[in-house]
């Protein structure tokens, strides 16, 4: 049964690779919009090929250069914030929610419909607003599917049992670029080496979050929400092979583990899966060509961002959606070479730490999570010209 599709962030990695398993089962899939940032030619070019019914690209200023790249298709289109949310609330099986930041917690909200399946790639929602969103999504019977390849293995593991037999559920983390640099050389790091990736094609500001090790405390706290597990049974283990994507240890002393090839398509497939699986045309894992898996613990001195990411969790009230915010400005900062590496999470830390006293509670709705997202942002963009003067010295 042909099921129909709106991907939200069309043309970043996860939309790309959402388009690739989508034409490989052109008969499955009808495609009503697509969502893109800034690019409206990279936007125009996926929704002709997907043949999608309706384009919104987020920013206005390129809403004239999208109309005319798809004049003639009859592809409907627009630009700005409505146009986005329109394409959200457009009638769809399924929604892939992909637009990275706080920018995309708005439209996946809206993305949530009764019966609707949420695939699920913007961290934020479940950051920022985790109890709220996904109180909301039970309440309407959204099913949320996570992309995420960890929480996606996770997402298998854990049918193997009961949610109070679970002793730890482990996400595991390629250890970035940095795995093993002494704190020293990491610490005169530019972000150009920062960004790049040693397993993984993402974007610059998530390669940025997976050398810090911030992604996989991000993931901790999405994982606390999608899979309704404390703090003290959520952990992380470093594993630069990046075959095994999460684990969990049973309490009977068994293990049940997702393993697969890193590339997005296998667990995009997986989230947009319908009676059966997906047949994929990739290269299929071979353990004994591979022949060795190794695992570590991380090295939080050296990597404290999962620390913060780890204690926020902890804290929880609004803790998660301050952490984020504060996280998103520093990174912003460090990829201007505005400050250093270290200078993240001291940043971080240091807007946490003023924030603590307050005690505000969780959110209770989106528009509780953005107003904090903003308080917090304008508190860590007040903290940048002193950490990049220290820089400069």
């Amino acid at each position: 049964m042909t099921r129909s599709l709106t991907i939200l962030g069309a043309t970043g990695s996860i939309g790309r690779s959402t388009t690739d398993v989508v034409l490989a089962h052109r008969d499955e899939f009808r495609v009503e919009a697509v969502v893109g940032g800034r690019n409206a030619a990279a936007l125009a070019d996926a929704a002709r090929r997907l043949g999608a019914k309706f384009a919104a690209l987020a920013d206005e200023r390129g809403g004239e250069a999208l109309k005319q790249a798809l004049s003639g298709t009859g592809i409907r289109n627009g630009a700005g914030p409505s146009a986005v949310l329109e394409a959200a609330e457009r009638d769809a099986d399924v929604v892939v929610a992909a637009i990275s930041g706080t920018a995309g917690l708005a439209p996946t909200h809206a993305a949530l419909k009764p019966g609707r399946r949420i695939a699920l790639a913007n961290k934020e929602s479940l950051v920022c607003a985790g109890a709220a969103f996904m109180a909301d999504a039970r309440r309407l019977g959204v099913e949320i599917m996570p992309v995420d390849s960890e929480h996606n293995a996770l997402d298998h593991a854990l049918t193997a049992g009961a949610n109070r037999d679970v002793e730890k559920a482990v996400i595991t983390a390629s250890g970035g670029p940095f795995r093993t640099w002494p704190r020293e050389r990491i610490a005169k790091a530019s972000a150009k080496v920062a960004s790049a990736h040693p397993v993984w094609s993402m974007g610059s500001k998530i390669n940025i979050d997976s050398a810090t090790l911030m992604n996989k405390g991000l993931e901790l706290i999405e994982a606390h929400h999608l899979f309704d597990i404390e703090e003290e049974r959520l952990d992380v283990l470093v594993h630069p092979e990046a075959i095994v994507h999460g684990l969990v240890q049973w309490s009977d002393g068994a293990v049940t583990a997702g393993l697969a090839l890193p590339d997005m398509k296998v667990p995009i497939a997986n989230a947009l899966r319908n009676q059966g699986r997906l047949t994929m045309d990739l290269p299929r894992l071979d353990l004994a060509a591979i022949g060795r898996l190794s695992f570590e613990r991380p090295d939080e001195q050296r990597f404290p961002c999962l620390s913060l990411a780890k204690a926020a969790l902890k804290a929880g009230g609004a803790m998660p959606t301050i952490l984020n915010a504060a996280n998103e400005i520093a990174v912003e900062a460090y990829m201007a070479d505005r400050i250093g590496f270290y200078d993240i999470s001291e940043l971080v830390e240091s807007i946490c730490s003023t924030f603590s006293g307050r005690q505000i509670p969780a959110p209770e709705t989106v528009a509780d999570a953005l107003g904090i997202d903003q308080e917090a942002r304008q508190a860590a963009r007040q903290l940048i010209p002193a950490y990049a003067e220290a820089t400069q010295l």
